[in-house]
């Protein structure tokens, strides 16, 4: 046993170097990542980035951007340890945020740069703010002259951005997109897709009334689709600050590809950084001497750190492709959809420890139709339901949060009344349970709500 012990401590001694860095990837952002690899080329000749800009692999101009900073950094520090938080301070932080999804988007040369006009376009309530005719006069001076069938193709990619619906012409088309993200089983749905699409102007006076008449829907269908429709939101715009924008690079972003979900990698650095092949074949395998043994030293690590950086994107897609796989109901109705989730579940099914999984997840933020997410945010808790189902206690919260915005201003109601309400949806939830998730909401209770309500 003893003989036994000493073997496996020597092992793990062995492959100490190799697990560590690939720990310390792991635990880092987009962001920071960038710095480590940045450093990574500085100081090890061995490695070199394509500078290629052409290449199909080139890095995106919003990488660019942040590399060029960690590179000033670089010369005026010492350290990494007090690096500051790299963001882009600059004005226009939504063009620029749509523009580094952009360059993460296949388009051709031509439809690159509709693009930018379409993007150039965008206001800051996230509208479109230019007809297709100006938009071809703007192209007309690159020498470009596309079909309005290209450019309508080119805005429905940018629609499908972060924020979604991003670049809609008119608040009709942004409610009928938001309409083609929602479950087809949703109540109302197909009431709701129907008036906005033909019944727009009356929706806009409030007339429902008229609108009842020319559909011909009952009352109560008429009244779930127009409170579904309520529920949308009217700017592309505006759940998202400047802040947010420079501050969070997502690592993934996911898409419906032919009806079913994938996930990818916004930044696959690995792609560009390889072995510097003029330094490399300058080792020789017999010689011991000691400017060999250092060309060596950094050959190998310059594999270690290829090899771990490998081993991230793996891992972090792999994660991610979990997650969503378990949350394909948050991707359809948003956060009443989500499930409870916990570290174990992924952990079995990727075959990783939990440590890995909650290394992976923080920190790291996903793109999703329903906007940027840390990774960590699909995992909650889970309370009971009367089919024996459970329902995460995300959930839970976003139907406290709607109970609330919907009660009557004269008559808040308790935390024993919305407790009773979510009974009444067959989940089983206390009183100080919905007292905590409340709080943990920063909702004040029904007494200070109502005096608040008074004062407005």
């Amino acid at each position: 046993m003893k003989q036994s012990l000493q073997l496996q401590l020597s092992q793990q001694l062995t492959i100490t170097p190799q697990l560590q860095q690939a720990i310390q990837l792991l635990l880092l952002s987009t962001p920071e990542l960038l710095t480590q690899i940045q450093e990574q080329l500085d100081s090890n000749s061995m490695l070199e980035m394509s500078e290629h800009q052409d290449e199909p692999d080139s890095i995106p101009a919003w990488q660019e951007s942040i590399l060029n900073k960690v590179r000033t950094n670089l010369v005026q520090r010492d350290t990494f340890d007090d690096m500051p938080e790299i963001k882009d301070t600059s004005a226009g932080s939504l063009r620029n945020h749509l523009l580094w999804q952009m360059e993460m988007t296949p388009f051709s040369d031509e439809e690159r740069t509709i693009a930018i006009a379409l993007i150039d376009a965008v206001d800051d309530s996230g509208y479109l703010s230019a007809s297709f005719d100006e938009i071809k006069m703007g192209l007309a001076k690159d020498g470009l002259n596309p079909s309005e069938m290209l450019i309508e193709e080119v805005l429905r990619e940018i629609h499908q951005f972060d924020p979604f619906g991003v670049g809609s012409r008119s608040l009709q088309e942004y409610l009928a997109l938001q309409l083609t993200t929602l479950d087809v089983n949703i109540p109302g749905l197909a009431q709701a897709q129907i008036i906005v699409d033909q019944h727009m102007a009356l929706l806009g006076k409030h007339d429902y009334r008229q609108i009842k008449r020319e559909t011909k829907f009952s009352q109560d269908d008429l009244a779930t689709a127009i409170g579904l429709i309520k529920s949308l939101n009217p700017r592309p715009n505006s759940e998202y600050t400047n802040k947010d924008l420079d501050a969070i690079i997502p690592d993934l972003i996911i898409k419906k590809h032919k009806g079913e979900w994938a996930v990818e990698l916004t930044a696959n650095l690995s792609s560009r950084i390889r072995i510097n092949d003029k330094y490399a074949n300058l080792v020789q395998r017999a010689d011991s001497s000691r400017d060999n043994q250092f060309l060596k030293n950094q050959l190998q690590e310059a594999r270690w750190f290829l090899k771990s950086l490998q081993n991230r994107n793996d891992t972090l897609l792999k994660v991610a492709h979990c997650i969503m796989q378990n949350q394909q109901g948050f991707l359809e109705k948003g956060e009443f959809g989500l499930k409870p989730l916990i570290l174990s579940t992924i952990a079995d099914m990727t075959e990783l420890h939990e440590s890995t999984i909650s290394r992976v997840t923080t920190n790291k933020f996903i793109q999703t139709p329903r906007g940027v997410f840390e990774l960590k945010y699909f995992f909650s808790s889970q309370l009971a339901t009367d089919s024996g189902d459970a329902v995460s206690s995300t959930a839970i919260k976003a139907s406290i949060k709607q109970i609330i915005e919907e009660e009557p201003d004269e008559k808040p109601y308790s935390d024993n009344k919305i407790a009773a309400m979510i009974e009444g949806r067959g989940i089983h939830v206390a009183r100080r349970t919905v007292a905590k998730y409340r709080e943990a909401l920063q909702i004040p209770p029904s007494n200070e709500r109502k005096r608040m309500k008074e004062v407005i």
